[in-house]
């Protein structure tokens, strides 16, 4: 993928999720949290500033909230980002009806993001109770089936997981044609059923980066993320390590400050503290430090750029 890092800023917009999965810091049922909705003023006054601060896509992350009135609020900010901005739009906001994904499609949506955790519908059983593995898949084959940039990917090391589950994991990105693959050390909340859980590889975390760099051999035209996950196994270095390893995609947390500290899907991850430009400068020096370059333009899909030729 050359030494382009193309950098990406996510910006969790809403925390409020009609799910309950078993690790995640923002389920229904954790009463910790203080629930929020960034006003579409305020995401859009971030996605404004991104263009100065070399990022050339916005993600639009969020708890999954699937009702009529939430998918057309997410489409009226879409098109207000293309509209106003010259950036790509990534969503990540769980799974939806088809017509719903081509509705956003229409609004302007480049790319979307939905992983898929793990390959073994068993193990997809233990995280969560909303959907099962094959719906996940089938969003999937929708989006792809639609023409959308597509991400997927799993976390590394779920309790009960194995290195041939681990394959498995790597050869189903390989087998849905993904266009970003996000993998990450399995972290769960400790205010959830699966708080206490260890992970599969806690006396081998080397394993995190191992699977990182098979999933880039074997993915090789795929973009790949480091993810923030790194970042909290490895404080202050794992993204770093992760893109000397194989990624190629950085995303700092755009985020605005106020919000951060009620978007803890795991604990321990970065840059809660910090505000948006900070993370952005603190991005461009360290992928310089490492003696790659930072990515200019979309970043689209090789794929979607050599159909196009």
């Amino acid at each position: 993928m050359g030494d382009e890092v193309f950098v990406r800023g996510i910006v969790e917009f809403s925390n409020v999720c009609a799910n309950d999965c078993f690790y995640c810091g923002i389920r229904r049922s954790n009463r910790k949290v203080k629930r929020y909705v960034i006003s579409p003023d305020e995401v859009m006054s971030v996605a404004r500033n991104m263009a100065g601060c070399s990022q050339t896509t916005i993600v639009l992350q969020s708890g999954e909230m699937p009702t009529p009135r939430a998918d057309a609020d997410l489409g009226n900010l879409i098109r207000r980002i293309k509209r106003e901005t010259s950036l790509a739009v990534t969503v990540s906001v769980g799974n939806r009806p088809r017509d719903v994904y081509a509705y956003w499609q229409a609004c302007g949506m480049d790319r979307y993001l939905l992983r898929f955790e793990a390959s073994d519908p068993e193990l997809f059983a233990r995280l969560r109770a909303d959907c099962t593995l094959e719906q996940r898949l089938q969003c999937l084959r929708d989006l792809k089936a639609l023409g959308v940039q597509t991400g997927s990917g799993f976390m590394i090391g779920l309790p009960g997981e194995t290195l041939e589950v681990l394959a498995d994991n790597i050869l189903l990105c390989r087998l849905l044609d993904l266009d970003m693959i996000g993998i990450g050390p399995f972290i769960p909340h400790p205010d959830t059923p699966l708080g206490t859980s260890q992970n599969a590889y806690v006396r081998d975390s080397e394993m995190f980066f191992t699977a990182l760099a098979v999933l880039r051999l074997v993915n090789p035209d795929a973009h790949i993320p480091a993810t923030t996950a790194f970042d909290a196994v490895f404080p202050k270095r794992g993204r770093e390590l992760a893109l000397q390893r194989g990624a190629n995609i950085f995303m700092p947390n755009a985020t605005p400050a106020a919000y951060r500290k009620e978007y803890l899907l795991y604990p321990n991850k970065p840059c809660i503290d910090e505000g948006s430009d900070q993370c952005s400068h603190c991005v461009v020096l360290q992928v310089r430090s490492i003696g790659r370059t930072i990515g200019r333009g979309p970043g689209d899909s090789i794929k979607k750029q050599s159909a196009m030729l």
